[in-house]
């Protein structure tokens, strides 16, 4: 008997323990500076060299301590009138030349104290619930357009971003967006609309976006670049230019139009008629078509444009935002249903942050309160003790496991794990007045007796927990799984230990 209780108890010491490696032993452990989070695919900051998950120690020689040093350090430098050269230091030891005079295209954070992972409530960001508009999509259509939206959401270079398919009770399929850590001011744009591409000469399609008429993009220098910027009338502009490789049926039937349109006469250099661009059917922009390319077969075009705004800074940014929404939709193609949104949400993480100080408060607060009611109760110090420790242990294994898988703790995941506490101290509350039932002799008996409401009140939790996967689209997801996880470590570890110890503290 005595083997077998040393066992249970030793068990949950040896879990709380791995627990806690899973949970503190992070990659960046001891390190500090500010956390790369996501890096803007083949801009500038990419190029440099900067890449997701990099820690930054120093600014030219200056100490990074927090997102605050960081923000001041670069806001002093940046942005510029000239292009400067600025050394970044990880916390490998490597040098990134940067060398722009704007701002680096990355998002950084505070540098991760543990594993754990949070989700969208606590980190911050944005989260979308879209459908089909006036169509009902099955689940092979909903996965399909998941794709779809992934790969244009990516190509934007948005990388901390979650598209998943999801049903709700109804059987409605849908898809759920989130982008944590992150505010995307264009989240909106790029899934509301449904981005059809379309390249016309008089009025006639030469090619549409995606793999049909498009073989490749550019989108590295030298073929995809900002070429000017300059200022006019207290307007600043940029514009920008990449090439665009045809298919092969896309570049005949360019030269079979182009074929039967005049040089222009006031400008020989070109055709009389232009390329016009047009994205959700509206004209964005206009190409003169150069007078070599006449009825000639050829896969490779050029794509131009140009936007405006108050400063240089704004300008140039505004320029890239258009020439990579043109590179996105001219590689992906357009959507092929038209999408809208039901329910779009935007979470600050200092609002995040709130939310997590307050339920963790809540907790703590209600778990010293059962043990001051379990110490009056039963007047029993050790017992109230072992209480309260046998609680946090339940949390730490849980939280280990969360690290271990990878598991997105977000609200409802939190909202799980008070529910466990809450159901484990009943349970132990349980085992403890079963206990003292001087109706049955046998301890052993007594608690076996416990054990099996115990085990009743588990599966009645997680058979209550299964629809709630699905309910709300999938946004309780987090609260289902965590509470089965609580409750299942629960009954497999921590009450097992419970009446071990209980059986140490009758003998």
């Amino acid at each position: 008997m005595t083997r077998k209780l040393g066992f249970r108890i030793w068990l949950l010491i040896i879990l709380v323990f791995l627990s806690l490696i899973a949970i503190f032993i992070t990659p960046h452990f001891g390190k500090q500076g500010v956390l790369v989070g996501s890096v803007v695919d083949n801009s500038t900051a990419h190029d440099a060299g900067f890449r997701k998950g990099q820690v930054i120690n120093s600014i030219e020689g200056q100490e990074v301590g927090s997102i605050e040093d960081y923000t001041n350090i670069v806001s002093n430098i940046l942005p510029s009138e000239k292009n400067k050269k600025i050394n970044f230091i990880t916390s490998e030891g490597k040098e990134i030349i940067y060398y722009s005079n704007t701002t680096p295209e990355i998002v950084v954070d505070k540098v991760s104290k543990t594993n754990l992972k949070t989700g969208l409530d606590l980190a911050g960001g944005s989260r979308a619930l879209i459908e089909a508009k006036n169509v009902s999509l099955n689940s092979k259509q909903t996965r399909e357009l998941a794709d779809v939206l992934s790969q244009r959401l990516n190509v934007y270079g948005l990388e901390d971003v979650d598209v998943s398919p999801v049903t709700d009770l109804q059987g409605n399929n849908r898809i759920k967006i989130e982008i944590a850590g992150a505010n995307p001011e264009n989240l909106k744009e790029l899934i509301s609309e449904q981005g059809k591409f379309e390249a016309k000469i008089r009025n006639q399609t030469v090619f549409t976006g995606g793999n049909q008429d498009i073989s490749s993009v550019a989108k590295n220098p030298p073929n995809a670049v900002i070429e000017s910027c300059s200022e006019q009338n207290q307007q600043h502009y940029c514009n920008f230019r990449f090439a665009v490789y045809l298919s092969q049926n896309a570049a005949e039937k360019h030269a079979e139009i182009t074929e039967k349109i005049p040089v222009n006469a006031s400008n020989p250099r070109y055709l009389e008629e232009p390329l016009d661009l047009y994205l959700d059917n509206k004209k964005v922009s206009s190409l003169m078509i150069s007078k070599s390319l006449k009825g000639r077969v050829t896969t490779q075009i050029s794509i131009s444009g140009s936007e405006t705004a108050g400063t240089r800074d704004e300008a140039y940014k505004a320029t890239q935002e258009e020439m990579k929404k043109l590179q996105t939709v001219l590689i992906t193609g357009s959507l092929p249903y038209k999408l809208e949104i039901v329910k779009l949400d935007t979470i600050s993480p200092e609002l995040g942050d709130e939310f997590v100080k307050s339920i963790l408060l809540a907790g703590f607060v209600g778990l010293v309160a059962v043990s001051v009611f379990i110490f009056f109760r039963y007047k029993k110090p050790k017992t109230s003790i072992s209480l309260m420790i046998i609680s946090f242990s339940e949390v730490i294994i849980i939280l280990g496991i969360a690290a271990m898988i990878e598991w997105n703790l977000d609200l409802p995941s939190i909202a799980g794990i008070l529910v466990t506490i809450g159901t484990g101290l009943d349970d132990l509350v349980i085992l403890m007045d079963e206990s003292k039932d001087e109706g049955v002799k046998s301890l052993k008996q007594r608690l076996k007796r416990a054990f099996a409401i115990i085990m009743g009140a588990y599966f009645t939790a997680v058979v209550a927990m299964l629809p709630l996967m699905w309910a709300g689209a999938g946004l309780l997801k987090g609260f289902a799984i965590t509470t089965i996880i609580g409750v299942s470590v629960g009954v497999l570890i921590t009450r097992p230990a419970f009446s071990d110890l209980i059986k140490r503290f009758e003998k």
